[in-house]
């Protein structure tokens, strides 16, 4: 082969080879890193976080304002502030509690059953023995009245003796109950002018009574509770001021007292409604 020819060869073995390269597959032009495509299938909302159910909680009930439509006088007695009011009423007081559960319970099981309420004046010495009658009373809808620490006579103590037998039994009170008494009454019935100017400047109302049952005279081997009942009747007049004591025969007495006043036109006037002023 001459050289000629031979250049002849090279050159279409090198046109060969050329053509080959451009057969081969097509160079990818999107990148090597996969790319996410989206799809039109919704991603799921996120299911919510459960939130559990709040338990109810027990708001303390908070007694209704009773509007204040009576008054005491200067004898004790409640009265109407319209002249025009009823005036045949009767304010119904135990004193000298809380003795026994027994005593209690039957009292205020009588008092719902004639719709009436009472004033129940305790002394701090038994509330302090038995501080879960105090409870029972309150929460029964009756009112707690303050009658001093000891049963004795304050008329006669140091101011500063007669600060505490108040002080103590409003204190203990109010940790029972949530509330100080607001109405006081005074062993015997026996005070002094310091006395009823720390009555007045606490905002309570200083009352003894109008209408006395006379239950404390009686003992357990001499009572009548038919007695009591005749004590209450011959001295009932309007507004009469009803003071009784937590006594078996005053309970045995007490249902069949409250219908013979009812007999006689007389409903029981719910303390909250009283103010808390002398007039």
């Amino acid at each position: 082969m001459n050289k000629k020819a031979s250049v002849l060869m090279m050159s279409v073995m090198i046109l060969l080879a050329a053509c080959s390269a451009n057969q081969t597959s097509p160079v990818a032009t999107t990148s090597s890193t996969p790319v996410a495509v989206a799809t039109t299938t919704p991603s799921p909302a996120p299911s919510a976080t459960p939130v559990p159910t709040p338990t109810p909680t027990t708001t303390p009930s908070v007694p209704e304002a009773v509007k204040k439509e009576y008054h005491m006088n200067k004898n004790y007695d409640i009265v109407p502030n319209d002249p025009n009011g009823n005036k045949k009423i009767v304010l119904l007081t135990f004193d000298d509690g809380p003795k026994e559960q027994a005593m209690n319970q039957a009292l205020i099981d009588i008092l719902k059953k004639h719709n009436a309420k009472a004033i129940f004046f305790l002394n701090g010495y038994r509330i302090k023995q038995k501080p879960e009658l105090v409870k029972l009373i309150h929460d029964s809808g009756n009112i707690i009245g303050n009658h001093a620490w000891d049963h004795d006579n304050l008329k006669s103590m140091t101011n500063e003796k007669i600060d505490q037998q108040v002080d103590d039994v409003q204190k203990i009170v109010k940790e029972l109950t949530g509330q100080s008494p607001v109405f006081f009454r005074p062993p015997f019935g026996s005070g002094n002018d310091y006395l009823k100017t720390k009555i007045k400047d606490n905002k309570m109302l200083y009352m003894t009574w109008s209408n006395g049952s006379l239950d404390w005279d009686m003992t357990n081997k001499n009572n009548d509770s038919g007695k009591v009942i005749e004590n209450v009747m011959k001295q009932l007049h309007p507004g009469s001021n009803i003071l009784m004591h937590e006594l078996p025969w005053t309970v045995k007495a007490l249902d069949t007292l409250l219908t013979k006043l009812e007999e006689q036109g007389y409903s029981f006037v719910d303390p909250n409604a009283i103010e808390l002023e002398m007039k």
